[in-house]
């Protein structure tokens, strides 16, 4: 299995996007939260209708948890572009309900494994190799990094300690392996 990397192409998530906007509601909610929040998929599948909209059914201005594999508290800007999928998404659905729901049970969330197995089915799609329940969360700081350049912000927003750790998470270092190597030449050309 490769390594799971960011969509470094923004055309491609919007692709994807409008794919699985029209293959599977679910999944295209789940795609958008993780490529505009950065939560990881273990948090995303644990949230429900109230984490997003409250008691008056307005969207949250935040997405505010205790993230599953730190157990640090987290609070995530929902961006106004996310609300009015998310307002629709969301009209009929109880404030307990998961918002990533498994076809299996009554109020189950979809599992990782289930995850994993919708994404990588879409990087099949989309000929992408490397693609994974990360990728969502790569994605947005690669994005985030390439425009802003402020690594102290993502190292923050990853919960990271370091900028190396950081960079080679959202795949920045090996894109600038790849391009100084790709510059270097020891074939003479006669």
């Amino acid at each position: 299995m490769n390594a799971v990397e960011p969509i470094r192409d923004i055309q491609l998530v919007y692709d994807i996007a409008d794919y699985l906007k029209t293959k599977n509601k679910r999944d295209y909610i789940m795609f958008l939260i993780g490529v505009n929040t950065g939560l990881r998929i273990s948090d995303i599948l644990k949230l429900r209708t109230r984490d997003i909209k409250d008691s008056k059914g307005k969207i949250r201005n935040h997405i505010t948890l205790q993230e599953e594999k730190t157990g640090k508290d987290k609070k995530v800007i929902i961006n106004d572009d996310l609300k009015p999928i998310l307002k629709e998404y969301l009209i009929d659905k109880k404030e307990y309900e998961f918002i990533i729901k498994s076809p299996k049970g009554t109020n189950k969330s979809l599992s990782r494994q289930q995850a994993y197995r919708i994404l990588h089915e879409v990087g099949e799609v989309f000929d992408i190799d490397s693609m994974g329940c990360h990728t969502l969360r790569k994605t947005l700081g690669y994005h985030y990094y390439k425009e802003k350049k402020d690594i102290a912000g993502l190292m923050d927003l990853y919960n990271h300690s370091s900028e190396a750790v950081t960079l080679r998470y959202i795949g920045v270092n090996q894109d600038n392996k790849d391009k100084i190597i790709s510059k270097l030449k020891f074939i003479r050309k006669s």
